[in-house]
């Protein structure tokens, strides 16, 4: 997911991206939920782009990868270190064809390291930068987020580079590689705890929906069987949560009347908290809360995603127009900007279909020698409605 991830920023904002995959489609095609044949999942990811169908198997797949390569301004690949060179595609081979050029190399373990050759799945590398083993409760195995949350994390980190190496080209003239490891990105993550075992060997652990060092934050059981999550760990707020729940001694109190004392006494705090919001149901507690500027909510679910006048409001869930689904709901472009905004100009495509038409415009590849391709296994187009 990170390299098509990273694409689909990039797009998003107006940058002409194009996807290469084999005849059988990306993996990703096969991920998710499908709707009368079609990728739901592919459908998001894979919006604003063209869709180009190569064989990079090939010699001569490879040959038409190198001339697109040098007609471009960044190359995205989410292959395992090696892989590209081994077809002649790697960054000594395309940066003599093109100098300008921008890598984007996203990759489980790194370009280089013992690790580098790895096999590297986003929730392997999560494993590997730490985050897994806080994610979860603590009298159980770690758990994991439902998304591939580590090949997102690693995706933003290379559109991220990709921008700043565009930047320092327009200073230097030339392009570079951006070394994007899965693990590595996940690890940037862990920014707190790194200082913190170094200077005192504080090795954190699952606390399940609490946060450490941070009291309260915490999820709540409710009158009616729900659940709400309170964050005031800050002295103001908790003030303000003490005077919401009518017990406002207890911002007085020894024990939580700083965040230090709340820290050290939070098992007691949580038992207090909780005692009051099961006396409440969730609607009313989120509504005294809210009143008293308290930060809190339910947990959402997708359903609740979807009726939510605030997401509404903002536009949050955009329409993609689809030529096989008519159109679908995904994401809004973010981050929201006051002065280029992105868009979501069409959903992701079928296979290969805009192979034609890209290699016509920058190989300038006429239609017979391109059915000869087609012919000879090397490319392939899937075309609308198809």
């Amino acid at each position: 997911m990170a390299g098509p991830f990273c694409g689909r920023m990039l797009a998003d904002f107006g940058a002409e991206v194009i996807k290469i995959e084999p005849a059988e489609g990306d993996p990703v095609r096969t991920m998710g939920k499908q709707h009368e044949g079609h990728s739901l999942y592919a459908a998001s990811i894979f919006r604003n782009k063209k869709l180009i169908s190569l064989d990079l198997h090939k010699e001569r797949g490879r040959e038409i990868a190198r001339a697109l390569a040098a007609k471009c301004d960044v190359l995205v690949e989410n292959f395992k270190p090696g892989t590209l060179e081994k077809w002649g595609l790697g960054w000594e081979d395309l940066s003599k064809l093109n100098p300008r050029l921008v890598m984007v190399r996203i990759s489980g373990f790194g370009q280089d390291g013992p690790y580098s050759h790895r096999p590297g799945y986003g929730v392997v590398c999560e494993a590997v930068s730490g985050l897994r083993h806080l994610t979860g409760d603590p009298d159980r195995a770690p758990s994991r987020v439902g998304v591939s949350m580590t090949d997102y994390i690693a995706g933003l980190h290379g559109a991220y580079g990709a921008v700043m190496a565009l930047m320092a080209r327009e200073k230097t003239g030339r392009g570079q590689f951006i070394d994007a490891a899965l693990y590595e990105c996940a690890f940037n993550f862990m920014e707190a705890w790194i200082p913190a075992y170094e200077k005192m060997g504080f090795v954190p652990n699952r606390t399940g929906s609490r946060l450490i060092g941070s009291t309260p934050n915490n999820l709540y059981r409710t009158g009616d069987g729900g659940y709400i999550h309170i964050t005031a760990q800050a002295d103001n707020l908790f003030r303000r949560l003490a005077a919401a729940m009518d017990q406002p001694e207890l911002a007085q109190d020894a024990r939580f009347a700083d965040h230090a004392g709340r820290n050290r006494n939070n098992d007691a705090l949580d038992e207090t908290i909780e005692a009051w919001t099961q006396s409440l149901p969730l609607a009313e507690l989120e509504a005294i809360l809210q009143k008293a500027s308290v930060p809190a909510t339910r947990i959402f679910t997708i359903a609740d995603i979807f009726a939510d006048p605030h997401y509404r409001a903002r536009n949050s869930i955009v329409a993609a127009p689809d030529e096989n689904m008519g159109a679908v709901a995904m994401a809004a472009v973010v981050p929201r900007m006051s002065a280029t905004p992105g868009a979501v100009r069409h959903a992701g495509r079928n296979v290969g279909q805009d192979t034609r038409s890209v290699l016509a415009d920058l190989l300038d590849l006429q239609d017979s020698d391109f059915d000869a391709l087609v012919h000879d296994g090397i490319v392939a187009e899937k075309r609308a409605g198809a």
